[in-house]
């Protein structure tokens, strides 16, 4: 009962920053921040860094839950047709570039003995946060358009291929186990392809979601928690590829929910943004190191260099002949936002011994200083205009931008 105890005191703690965060947005609307930086520094504050109110332990099954939302709405809010069209192809080109960077430039540093987790580090450096933007690039109605489009492009690619690589050369098993884990993601995908021909418009089954996906019965979104649980308890070791399976599982359900698409993310939102996804970005603030990240901040100022360079950077020239410099410059900030996947890779490099501490706080704290700062920018520089984009699809297959 005393462990019960303590876990309500934890969640209460965060539960109480998650309510305050956005009350504190409303006051003071010149406090123009990410609500997720608001939710980490109050994870810091109610943490063990400085309150203590609340154990990050008590609430990690909790806070996994929500990362798995993170990553399955950042799914959902994909068009795949983007990889149709120049957006995709850009995109892909931009994360290469951008790996290849990578891999030169820590490369150096594991040279210079200022890196010990090479591969960590240098994927850490080749991820964007899309979970963490849309929220911000929907509320200031960056997702339409042509800008829109390529955004979403852009930061699937940096986060569903770092992702692909670390279920690869990261994973606790061997390289047999975790290709075998991502053919059961590619399972999974086509199960729910097939699930959706089969619940064919006017079916019985068809009619049965229909009918109680509101009110008390809430169907759709209930077997959407039970899938998100389902990948969790299987990964049960080691959530991250979880993590791939609920991004692939977004983008599948996003088809799979046809004409019901707008009801269940509504409820996803629901579900998600109102409950379980800012219990993840105040267990991460919790998590935070801040003693190791005030006792080498040059090391920090470092890796939020690079994530800008490596990440960011390749916009200017990939997307030079379709965005405009102001665009550019707005692509290049919002790809180097980085966070989730940082603080995994962390963990990653943690637990297996091959990670300095420091680093590890430096590259949290780093991807931290990204979600405060570069959003901001992005969206203090945005000015109307007439949208000159019409053939990119930015956010719902039956939304065309323009």
């Amino acid at each position: 009962m005393e462990n019960v105890g303590e876990a309500l005191q934890s969640l209460l703690a965060v539960t109480l920053v998650a309510a305050v965060a956005p009350l504190l947005l409303g006051l003071l609307p010149r406090l123009r921040v990410p609500q997720v930086v608001l939710l980490l520094a109050g994870g810091i504050v109610v943490g063990p860094a400085v309150l203590g109110w609340a154990d990050p332990t008590a609430i990690e099954p909790l806070a996994d839950l929500g990362l798995g939302f993170v990553f399955l709405l950042a799914g959902y809010e994909i068009d795949q047709r983007l990889y149709r069209q120049d957006a995709g192809r850009r995109a892909l080109v931009a994360w290469f570039v951008s790996l290849a960077l990578a891999l030169g430039v820590i490369g150096l540093l594991a040279w210079a003995g200022l890196v010990r987790a090479f591969v960590p580090v240098a994927l850490a450096m080749t991820t964007t946060a899309l979970g963490t933007l849309v929220p911000i690039l929907r509320e200031n109605d960056m997702l339409r358009g042509r800008l829109g489009g390529y955004l979403m492009a852009g930061g699937a690619a940096g986060e569903l291929l770092p992702i692909l690589a670390i279920a690869v050369f990261l994973g606790i098993g061997n390289r047999f186990v975790a290709l075998l884990s991502l053919a059961a993601v590619v399972v999974l995908a086509v199960l729910l392809g097939v699930a959706a021909r089969v619940l064919r418009p006017g079916g019985r089954l068809d009619d049965i979601i229909s009918e109680r996906q509101h009110e008390t019965s809430q169907i759709t979104l209930r077997f959407t928690v039970l899938l998100l649980v389902l990948l969790l308890a299987v990964t049960e070791r080691f959530h991250l590829d979880a993590v791939l399976g609920a991004f692939v599982a977004g983008m599948v359900l996003r088809r799979w929910a046809g004409r019901n698409a707008r009801v269940l993310e509504e409820k996803l939102d629901v579900a998600g943004h109102g409950f379980l996804i800012p219990i993840f970005f105040v267990y991460s603030g919790m998590t935070i190191d801040v003693r190791a990240i005030a006792a080498a901040p040059l090391r920090l100022l470092l890796f939020f260099g690079l994530m800008i360079l490596i990440r960011g950077l390749p916009a200017l020239l990939v997307y030079l002949r379709v965005l405009s410099l102001r665009e550019r410059v707005q692509t290049v900030l919002v790809t180097a936002t980085a966070l989730p996947l940082v603080v995994a890779l962390t963990q990653i490099g943690l637990r297996n011994g091959t990670m300095l501490p420091e680093n590890g706080a430096a590259l949290v704290g780093a991807a931290v200083l990204t979600v405060l700062v570069l959003p901001t920018v992005a969206v203090a520089i945005t000015r109307p205009g007439p949208d000159t984009g019409r053939d990119v699809v930015a956010r719902r297959p039956d939304e065309v931008a323009g």
